[in-house]
């Protein structure tokens, strides 16, 4: 994996993508809470005005109206900062899932990557508020390619989805047309049993940063990319655990009831040879700072998921 390859800002990609769709599909609405412009959908909404509904900050009348909109037959694409279409919405979207209504939700600025404007506006909880809901499908694409085809995949998916999407920028490591199978997990790399780097797909950058430290170490093993937390790759899982010494997963997100708790969760009915690692945020609301100041200090990185791989070796 070649670590100097082009880094773009994978949610620049939901504006374009929507776009693209709607001239197929007129049943496509986009939604927005006041966050157009940050989440990148202004676009959409200059192009298709009367398909566009800007609700204000008025998060929870967003997704009612949402479910509104799916019970008449529509689209709808509800897309804003991850703690506002997600995390303050709880209520409306898990009536949504009890009458399995086709909404989508796209949660922008995952984990910390709104870091500046503090732990408010911080979303690590949403894979896990989501993944417990009835019903909802989790994607979590990684570079701005994958979030295209996720995207696509999304709308052709028939009932409630939600999408996490970074907002920092990550090393595009996928070609332009790609395919994005919901509930399929992606080998990035394969080329040993000493370790597995299983990630989603918004920490792209630190499991990137891992895997090279751990190959410069003379150590070789697997990269995977968790593209759909709900439904989780199961079956891949267990493979990997049933042939590595370790598993790291790696989280922009808490390692309570994220990533780490999905793959704990799949393996605990039987023994398997791995052992599991939690690269990702405790039980903290974590501090202000740039995204990348708030990784380093909470040991969301590279060098902490080396570490964990080596402890096994100790």
């Amino acid at each position: 994996m070649d670590q100097e390859r082009r880094c773009t800002i994978p949610k620049d990609a939901i504006g374009p993508t929507l776009l693209e769709l709607a001239k197929e599909n007129d049943k496509i609405v986009v939604m927005s809470s006041d966050v157009s412009v940050s989440c990148n959908i202004e676009m959409f909404h200059e192009k298709c005005p009367d398909r566009f509904f800007e609700m204000g900050i008025s998060e929870q009348s967003t997704m009612s109206a949402s479910g509104g909109l799916a019970a008449e037959g529509f689209i709808p694409v509800y897309v804003a900062l991850a703690i506002f279409s997600n995390g303050m919405t709880w209520p409306q979207t898990r009536q949504v899932c009890n009458a399995n209504l086709n909404v989508k939700i796209i949660g922008t600025h995952a984990g910390v990557d709104d870091g500046q404007d503090g732990s408010g506006h911080h979303a690590t909880e949403d894979v896990a508020i989501s993944r417990a809901l009835p019903r909802m499908t989790v994607l979590t694409p990684s570079d701005e390619n994958e979030v295209r085809a996720a995207v696509k995949a999304m709308v052709e998916y028939e009932g409630p989805v939600y999408m996490r999407v970074a907002r920092e920028p990550q090393p595009v490591i996928h070609e332009k047309e790609c395919e994005f199978t919901i509930g399929k997990a992606e080998y990035l790399g394969d080329e040993g049993d000493d370790f597995a780097i299983v990630f989603e797909g918004t920490a792209l950058k630190q499991a990137l940063e891992g895997w090279e430290k751990l190959k410069s170490l003379g150590k070789r093993g697997k990269l995977i990319s968790i593209r759909s937390v709900k439904p989780l790759d199961v079956s891949c899982i267990r493979d990997i655990a049933a042939k590595v010494k370790t598993i790291i997963t790696v989280e922009n997100h808490s390692v309570i009831g994220g990533l780490y708790s999905a793959v704990c969760e799949c393996l605990a009915e039987r023994k398997y040879k791995a052992v599991v690692k939690a690269v990702g945020f405790g039980d903290v609301f974590a501090m202000s700072g740039t995204s990348a100041e708030i990784k380093e200090t909470y040991h969301v990185s590279g060098q902490r998921i080396c570490e964990a791989a080596l402890e096994e070796d100790r």
